[in-house]
C-alpha cells in the first residue's frame, strides 16, 4: 500500500456464481480526493461502491480505510456515508430528524444531536425547512437533504451512488458545482458513481473508467478526456471521430497514418506500436476549418451539413471516403451544405490505437 493511500481495493473480485461482476481490481483513493466510478450499466462501479460500504462482500481481495482492513467490518462501523440515488429519506420523519438518524444510532445525546442537526442544515443553506416532510421539498432540496446526512457524523469518506440521475439538467448541473464546493470546503474524500461523463469531468479530481468489471483507465479528466489509451475510453467519454487506417512509420516523435483515400498524417502515438492496421481517433472540436497551422495535418472535404446546437455548431463532412464530425464556436462563420473546405489538425490532438 503506497503512503498516500486512504483507501486500498488489493486484487478485490467480486463474482455472483459463474458471472464476474468485478475482477482483479487494484485502486488507490487519496485522502481528500474526489474520484468518479464512470462506466456504462453493469460495468461493476456500483458493485464496488456497495463493497466499500458493507452493503456487498468481496468474493475476493481486501479494502482497506486509512490502515484499517475493512472486509470484516459491518456498515456501520466503516465511518463512511452513503447517498444513494433517490436519496432513501424516511417519508415519515421531519427534515431535522432524518438528518439527525445517523447520530441518534451511534448514541449520541439530544442536546449535542440538534446542535450538529441545525449547525449542518445551516451549512447546506436548508436550516428554514427542519420541520418540513421529504415530500414538501423539492428534488434538489431532498438531495441536499440526504447528503447532509451523510455528513453529520463526520464520516471518513462520503460514497454516492448516482445521486443526481432523478434531477433535471439544469438542476443537476447546479448540484455538481454546489458538491463540489462542498468537497473543497470541508476536504472531503468522495468516490462517486456516475454513468454520466459531463458530470464525471465537471466534479472529479481523478475518474477511474470502468469495462466489464475492470478499469480501463484512470486519471485526471483532462488525461483521459484529451489522451485516451485505448478505443473503449475514446469512445465512452465524449465524442470522437474514429478513421481507419495503416500506420507505415514514425517521423521524429509522430506516427505516419495512412488514411483511406491516400492521404498521410502524423499523429502522436504510443511507443512500440508496430506497423499495420491503425485506428485514428479525433475530437471533433480538435478539428479546424480553413485555418491551416505549420506543420498541421489537412485533408480537403465538402460540407454534408451544418447543425445549430445552441454553444456550438455541427458540422458533418464528407472527405471522399472518410466521414467526419467537426465542432466549431458559433462565432465561427457559417458554413452551407456543398461547400468544399480545408480540415486540419495537429498530431498532439490524435491518439492512434492498434486496431
Amino acid at each position: 500500500m503506497s503512503d498516500r493511500a486512504f483507501i486500498h481495493l488489493h486484487d478485490v473480485a467480486k463474482s455472483y456464481g459463474p458471472m464476474k461482476v468485478v475482477e482483479g481490481l487494484n485502486l488507490e483513493v487519496a485522502k481528500g480526493e474526489f474520484l468518479s466510478l464512470l462506466g456504462p450499466s453493469g460495468s461493476g462501479k456500483t458493485t464496488i461502491l456497495m463493497m466499500l460500504a458493507g452493503f456487498e462482500q468481496a468474493t475476493s481481495g481486501t479494502i482497506w480505510l486509512d490502515g484499517v482492513r475493512l472486509n470484516d467490518l459491518p456498515p456501520h462501523k466503516r465511518g463512511m456515508g452513503v447517498v444513494f440515488q433517490n436519496y432513501a429519506l424516511f417519508p415519515h420523519m421531519s427534515v431535522a430528524d432524518n438528518v439527525a438518524f445517523p447520530l441518534e444510532m451511534r448514541g449520541v445525546g439530544k442536546a449535542e444531536r440538534e446542535d450538529r442537526v441545525r449547525a449542518a442544515l445551516d451549512r447546506v443553506r436548508l436550516g428554514h425547512l427542519a420541520d418540513r416532510k421529504p415530500q414538501q421539498l423539492s428534488g434538489g432540496q431532498q438531495q441536499r437533504v440526504a447528503l447532509t446526512r451523510a455528513l453529520v457524523f463526520e464520516p471518513k469518506v462520503i460514497l454516492m451512488d448516482e445521486p443526481l440521475g432523478a434531477l433535471d439538467k439544469q438542476l443537476r448541473e447546479e448540484m455538481q458545482l454546489e458538491i463540489r464546493a462542498l468537497h473543497k470546503r470541508l476536504g472531503l474524500t468522495i468516490v462517486f458513481v456516475t454513468h454520466d461523463q459531463s458530470e464525471a469531468l465537471t466534479m472529479s479530481d481523478r475518474i477511474a473508467i470502468f469495462d466489464k468489471g475492470r478499469i480501463a483507465q484512470i486519471g485526471a479528466p483532462a488525461d483521459v478526456y484529451d489522451r485516451p489509451e485505448n478505443r473503449f475510453v475514446a469512445q465512452f467519454i465524449g465524442e470522437t471521430n474514429f478513421v481507419e487506417a495503416r500506420l507505415t512509420g514514425h517521423d521524429g516523435q509522430s506516427a505516419l497514418l495512412e488514411l483511406p483515400g491516400g492521404p498521410v498524417v502524423r499523429a502522436s502515438a504510443p511507443a512500440g506500436l508496430a506497423s499495420g492496421p491503425a485506428l485514428l481517433s479525433i475530437r471533433p472540436e480538435r478539428l479546424a476549418l480553413d485555418r491551416i497551422p505549420a506543420h498541421a495535418n489537412r485533408i480537403s472535404a465538402t460540407v454534408e451539413d451544418a447543425v445549430y446546437q445552441g454553444d456550438h455548431i455541427r458540422l458533418h463532412l464528407n472527405a471522399g471516403p472518410l466521414m467526419l464530425v467537426a465542432r466549431l464556436e458559433r462565432s465561427a462563420r457559417s458554413f452551407s451544405p456543398g461547400e468544399r473546405v480545408e480540415v486540419s489538425f495537429d498530431a498532439a490532438d490524435c491518439a492512434v490505437f492498434a486496431a
